[in-house]
């Protein structure tokens, strides 16, 4: 009778995933000029310069950038900063800012023909972002064990040092007051340039991606597959899925988008690609045209995507919604 309830359980969660496959419209890959470098960050700074960081993580970084919207894409190295990158913001006056594994950082005032290297603490740094023209965060960790969070100036020299018990994954900003950590286990709240940080109501997973659209709306998941939303600022967050549900197909989440309330993409390790149509509850996934690990996706001004993954995987995308 055991065996029969487990197979009939198995039977039910298979059967719901195959339900929910949905195709492209079309795939693209990109020219790269690499199949070993890891990318983890794609940045748009207008529709048609861009940029994607990343490398391998204890012997080199790589900057890829574009001037056509991300049709062709160069390749560069930066010696000075031989680990992997992967966090890039930029200040409000224009000013790009990368941070790096080992606390390697780069600043360019040129729109990234230039860059000129920093040296922050020796620690594993995964994202950046600056709360106005002089003055920034850098945020990384290792798992369960510690987590860091680093002010920095315009020129890269760092100030304020905090050591938490858990690492933080990402930063994500919404002015120059407000933004949100996304960490091993929290989520975590500054109104204050990052003065002080509050913890949000909310936990139970790795969350390794947050998105915020405006002051109130706000995505995050989680490497266990769980999917958050607030819609008052952090005030109230609800659940839109649940990693931990056993019933539910086991993801691994790495980053979330949204390109409105209602329509949002989700990917995560082994090509998983995931699209919903109603702001969150249902999840749906799309066949997969890679089994790289997919790190970063963002939107573009025609509906479609660009994602980054493993192995020097960049591709265009675009949904049969579209």
């Amino acid at each position: 009778m055991k065996h029969l309830f487990l197979f009939c359980f198995l039977l039910l969660v298979n059967s719901s995933c195959r339900k929910d496959l949905i195709r492209w419209q079309q795939v693209e890959k990109l020219e790269t000029f690499t199949d070993k470098d890891r990318f983890n960050k794609i940045f748009f700074i207008n529709d048609s310069l861009g940029f994607v960081i990343g490398g391998q993580r204890f012997f080199n970084s790589t900057i890829l950038k574009t001037t056509d919207g991300g049709k062709t894409w160069n390749y560069r190295n930066i010696p000075e900063a031989p680990k992997s990158l992967f966090g890039i913001t930029t200040s409000p006056n224009g000013t790009l800012y990368i941070i790096g594994f080992d606390g390697k950082l780069l600043k360019s005032e040129d729109a990234g023909e230039s860059w000129q290297f920093h040296q922050l603490w020796y620690l594993p740094y995964k994202d950046i972002a600056m709360f106005d023209d002089k003055d920034g965060i850098a945020v990384g960790g290792i798992s369960f064990y510690a987590g860091y969070k680093t002010q920095l100036d315009l020129n890269g020299n760092f100030g304020a040092f905090d050591s938490v018990g858990y690492e933080i994954n990402d930063v994500e900003m919404i002015d120059g007051n407000a933004g949100y950590l996304a960490t091993y286990g929290a989520i975590l709240k500054t109104n204050d340039a990052g003065k002080s940080w509050q913890m949000q109501e909310i936990e139970n997973d790795n969350f390794t991606s947050i998105r915020a659209y405006g002051e109130n709306e706000a995505w995050t998941c989680g490497y266990n597959g769980s999917i958050f939303h607030t819609s008052d600022g952090g005030k109230n967050w609800e659940r839109m899925r649940d990693g931990n549900d056993l019933t539910k197909p086991r993801y691994r989440l790495l980053d979330i988008l949204f390109q409105d309330p209602q329509h949002g993409f989700a990917v995560g390790e082994n090509g998983l690609f995931l699209f919903t149509d109603d702001g969150g509850y249902h999840w749906m996934e799309f066949e997969r045209f890679t089994d790289n690990t997919l790190r970063c996706i963002i939107s573009r001004k025609d509906g479609s995507l660009m994602v980054c993954g493993d192995n020097g995987r960049l591709y265009s995308v675009k949904p049969k919604r579209f």
